[in-house]
């Protein structure tokens, strides 16, 4: 591979979520290389530092002496798919970020990369090949990247999983299209580590917002900062002006949802 974190820095420089959202503040680059997120730090006004971690640091699927919940955001270049359990690695890069904080990381697409062939001819390095979601995959090492996400335990928010093909080369014969090239071949991926606050209330909401809970008729009842607001008084709200709607023929409303979809 060719400098894939350049590219992707030139790429997320023109994307304000990048620039004043994901990389700000302190970070850690995992698995930096010579080609690491510091040398872009001028691409990212509101990043104040980044931390590289390399292989003289210690294991990156583990990130021993990382304190948790210490960083702003992690980042990763190409670095998951040469470790042993990718399930692992992301926990823990999850973990030495903050509640509300962000991991990005980049990982080769198998149909982009190795292109049908296991092991990797373009890096025999490479544990396992990865793709955003499969029934099934040529790569006896695939792994789904979307179920894996959704089995991290604690889980995240999932901001952003895309594979990189705006650049990608469909035809010719196959070659490493990573190489002195433009193209990315990759799956960028954005995860958000939420707050307790946050798992409690089942989503990230509003400070402002309303909570809802159900009431006996299965209608809505909201508890707001004046006071929480009794069932009975939602349904009797809801018994009052129901009777002022006016009736619609029976399934109407599927009716409609028909002529909706119809061609």
């Amino acid at each position: 591979m060719s400098n894939e974190c350049s590219k992707a820095a030139a790429r997320r420089a023109l994307d304000p979520a990048f620039t004043d959202l994901f990389f700000v503040g302190h970070g850690i680059d995992i698995g930096a290389g010579p080609d690491g997120l510091s040398a872009h730090q001028d691409k990212f006004p509101k990043m104040q530092s980044v931390r590289l971690w390399d292989i003289p640091d210690g294991d990156a699927m583990l990130m021993l002496g990382v304190e948790d919940n210490s960083l702003d955001f992690a980042h990763s270049s190409h670095c998951l798919e040469h470790l042993h359990n990718p399930a692992t690695a992301i926990g823990n890069w999850l973990r030495i970020v903050k509640p509300g904080g962000y991991v990005v990381f980049t990982i080769p697409d198998e149909d982009l990369y190795e292109q049908g062939v296991w092991p990797s001819t373009f890096n025999p390095d490479h544990k396992c090949t990865f793709t955003t979601f499969k029934p099934r995959s040529w790569s006896p090492r695939s792994v789904n990247l979307l179920p894996l996400l959704c089995s991290l335990n604690p889980p995240c928010q999932i901001i952003k999983v895309e594979q990189m093909v705006a650049k990608y080369d469909w035809t010719g014969a196959r070659r490493d299209l990573t190489w002195l090239t433009d193209a990315e071949c990759a799956i960028e991926v954005v995860l958000r580590k939420p707050t307790e606050q946050e798992l409690q209330a089942g989503g990230r909401l509003r400070a402002t917002s309303s909570l809802v809970t159900a009431c006996p008729a299965g209608r809505a009842a909201t508890r707001s900062a004046a006071g929480p607001a009794t069932a009975g008084a939602c349904c009797a709200r809801a018994a009052s002006t129901t009777s002022e709607r006016p009736s619609l023929p029976r399934f109407a409303s599927a009716q409609r949802l028909a002529a909706r979809v119809r061609p």
